[in-house]
């Protein structure tokens, strides 16, 4: 167990404030309430032992000694002191890891939870809009997004003009096919894993299953050929390969399906946001993909949905580790 670095001369205010993915670590340094989130460095989780050991590792480069404060969000629930990441091996005791640091105050809260908390605070220029009209004031929020797992979660008003974020696995709901083809994917991934979440279909590794199960689909003689999630969307945007194409808008339909049931869900008439690292890569060709159809084919509520805005998260630096300051501000987490 490392030692805490000394606090040396720093201000009494500042933070320390993480973004845990099941990829990767992102930190950041804040020097206050409302200061931006400076010196940010992304560590892979596969590089390190723990969590504590990743912290360790960003302030020892620092060299700024430990702040008093921290705010962790991480990629899985957080229902007690023991915290076990959903798709990483971390798992850690908030209460140890905050005396393992030296931390006299240690919020540790859902990654989407945090990414919700800072939607608020975004600027025009980190959002792209795929269809949809104007934003209702003071309506519900949803957020949604693919990376290494789905992330769900959303804002809710308050009725005192501000907003109170959702704490919740969305992204373990149940998925639904639409089309034949889609249910006979699904019927696929539900033959490997048991569950066909929406996060099975709706990830990077989901990508890759996608693919699979269609090699399996339409080649049950042959052995499936794994390609990875990057390969798949290089092969579909870049090299016109057919079984990648189908793959990613198989992805982007499925996602379609799970955002406008989320929209339903919550009323959010105030916008849907995507997050994640794999969308905002998609650039342009997630607007031609099937994902607004999608998410407007709700039958008789197709005209309600038709009018909520879909903003694309195109921030370069993670908008969760703002979220993770303001869970500091508003005692959330």
């Amino acid at each position: 167990m490392s030692t805490p670095a000394p606090r040396l001369d720093i201000p009494a205010t500042a933070r320390l404030v993480a973004d845990v993915g099941g990829t990767n670590a992102r930190f950041g340094w804040q020097a206050g309430p409302g200061a931006p989130i400076e010196a940010v460095m992304t560590l892979p989780c596969a590089d390190h032992a723990s969590l504590g050991d990743a912290i360790g590792v960003y302030l020892a480069g620092l060299q700024r000694g430990t702040p008093r404060e921290c705010a962790v969000a991480i990629a899985t629930a957080i229902v007690g002191d023991r915290v076990a990441m959903t798709n990483h091996h971390w798992t850690f005791s908030i209460a140890e890891l905050r005396v393992r640091c030296g931390f006299e105050r240690l919020r540790v809260l859902n990654d989407f939870t945090a990414l919700a908390l800072a939607l608020p605070l975004l600027p025009a220029a980190d959002l792209r809009q795929v269809g949809g009209g104007a934003a209702v004031a003071q309506a519900a929020i949803a957020l949604i997004g693919p990376g290494t797992g789905l992330g769900v979660s959303g804002l809710l008003p308050d009725g005192r003009g501000g907003h109170v974020p959702l704490q919740g696995e969305g992204g373990h709901v149940t998925l639904a096919g639409r089309t034949p083809r889609e249910q006979a994917v699904l019927a696929q991934l539900e033959a490997r894993y048991g569950h066909a979440s929406a996060e099975r279909a709706v990830c990077g590794q989901g990508l890759a299953d996608i693919h699979r199960a269609l090699q399996a689909l339409d080649h049950p003689e042959a052995q499936p050929v794994p390609r990875t999630a990057a390969e798949i969307v290089q092969g579909a945007l870049e090299q016109g390969d057919a079984a990648c194409r189908e793959t990613l808008d198989l992805f982007c339909a499925f996602l379609g399906t799970a955002a406008g049931d989320l929209a339903l869900t919550l009323g959010a008439r105030g916008g849907v946001y995507i997050g994640g690292g794999i969308v905002p890569r998609l650039g342009e060709a997630f607007d031609r993909s099937p994902f607004r159809s999608r998410f407007e084919a709700k039958g008789r509520f197709g005209n309600y949905l038709a009018a909520i805005p879909v903003q694309v998260i195109t921030a370069r630096q993670s908008p969760a580790l703002l979220g993770a300051a303001r869970a500091l501000d508003l005692g959330v987490g």
